[in-house]
């Protein structure tokens, strides 16, 4: 029943992972509430005053949470529903009840992307999330957002422009506004896809429930785009949070003397995909949701060079063809360089390529098994740094030794 997992969630002083823990062993809310004392203490993995906690039995809290649910119109998804993410079930510590308004879209099946930010944006960060947002959803994305002033609010609005659907998670009840200048935000973004939120109605929000917000927003997506983040800012802990969670990071670059991007600028130079554009980000993902995402006709304003994958197949074995009957360009003499100076990603590509031998970027790839985003940043700088030479047929070759 649904009153025990809110019993449960809500036991003051429990954390998540004992509540996990004692789910584990016991099954189900109900069956730790009805448990004694000394079954409590059997479960592993939970100290004994962790134990304890949950011989309290008081349910009054609980009653009093599914009344307002009803009143409000928000329904209550757990753990083990079927309708709650896989996604997100799968990170270190999901949360166990997630209160929602709207129509929560089949998260596993959408290439979901966290877009996040400062609040004290500039007017380029507001302009990048708003066009970024428009562009992601345009594109057949789902645009999940804080809801925050700033950079979060400016992509919700930028992707419901688009008529995309939007997935809100809050560190608030989804009944309180927070800022309240957001309030026809939330109802727009109810309206066109879903609040999320793990508190229950009537929270206000605190300093604290924001960094931990963050690591539900990054668990419902495939990826994270920073937008604008200062040296010290919440939307780098959901970078950090997506990174251990196995999600893709992205960022925008911004000038080398604003204090706003100083943390994209680090994580792109960290090894973040560099997103001038969302399908910078997309397009990585195309081969995952083929039927869900395409190009938006309108964007970008200017259009990149295509990747291997989006070049037609007879294109490129036609190209592949001649790049083979023509001699190869020139390279230049081996010098040594320092493996201090090069990331991890340089260095693995340097090991395997050849001064003599031109490889593939597919094959790059999947020798060296990274991103294929991260092979092309790394390749991209080591090109500038005159470490490796691309031939005809986007092949490459090494034209350095590491000392």
């Amino acid at each position: 029943m649904l009153k025990y997992w809110i019993w449960l969630t809500g036991l003051p002083g429990l954390r998540g992972p004992s509540k996990l823990a004692l789910l584990r062993h016991f099954g189900s809310p109900e069956d730790i509430f009805f448990a004694d004392r000394e079954e409590l203490l059997l479960a592993e993995d939970v100290p004994r005053e962790q134990a304890e906690l949950a011989l309290n039995r008081d349910l009054s809290a609980a009653d009093r949470i599914l009344a307002d649910c009803q009143r409000l119109g928000q329904r209550i998804l757990t753990l083990q529903d079927a309708e709650y993410p896989q996604r997100l079930r799968n990170i270190f510590d999901p949360p166990l009840v997630l209160y929602v308004r709207g129509r929560m879209p089949a998260v596993d099946e959408e290439a979901a992307v966290a877009v996040v930010g400062t609040r004290t944006c500039t007017p380029y960060g507001v302009a990048s999330a708003g066009r970024l947002g428009r562009e992601l959803a345009a594109s057949g994305a789902v645009v999940v957002t804080g809801l925050a002033k700033g950079v979060d609010s400016a992509a919700a609005r930028g992707a419901l422009r688009a008529g995309g659907r939007v997935i809100g998670v809050t560190g608030n009840g989804l009944d309180v506004y927070y800022p309240w200048e957001s309030r026809d935000l939330y109802e727009d973004v109810a309206a066109a896809g879903a609040l999320l939120s793990e508190y229950p109605p009537g929270t206000e929000p605190e300093g604290h429930h924001f960094p931990v917000r963050n690591r539900i927003m990054s668990g419902l997506s495939v990826a994270a785009l920073v937008v604008e983040a200062p040296e010290r800012s919440g939307a780098l802990i959901t970078a950090r949070l997506a990174l251990e969670q196995g999600r893709e990071v992205y960022a925008v670059p911004g000038p080398i003397d604003a204090p706003a991007s100083v943390g994209c600028n680090r994580l792109i130079r960290d090894g973040a995909g560099l997103a001038a554009e969302g399908w910078d980000i997309l397009r990585d993902f195309q081969e995952r949701f083929p039927e869900k995402l395409r190009p938006a006709g309108d964007i970008p304003a200017w259009t990149p060079l295509p990747t291997r994958r989006q070049v037609a197949p007879e294109t490129r074995r036609s190209a592949e063809a001649q790049a083979e009957s023509q001699p190869e360009e020139p390279r230049s003499a081996l010098r040594a360089v320092s493996p201090e100076n090069l990331t991890d990603d340089q260095k693995t590509l340097l090991r395997l390529l050849e001064p003599e031998t031109p490889m593939q970027v597919d094959d790059l790839i999947s020798a060296a098994g990274l991103p294929a985003r991260r092979v092309s940043s790394a390749l991209t700088m080591l090109e500038i740094d005159g470490c490796v030479q691309q031939l005809s047929g986007k092949r490459y070759t090494r034209t350095v030794t590491l000392e």
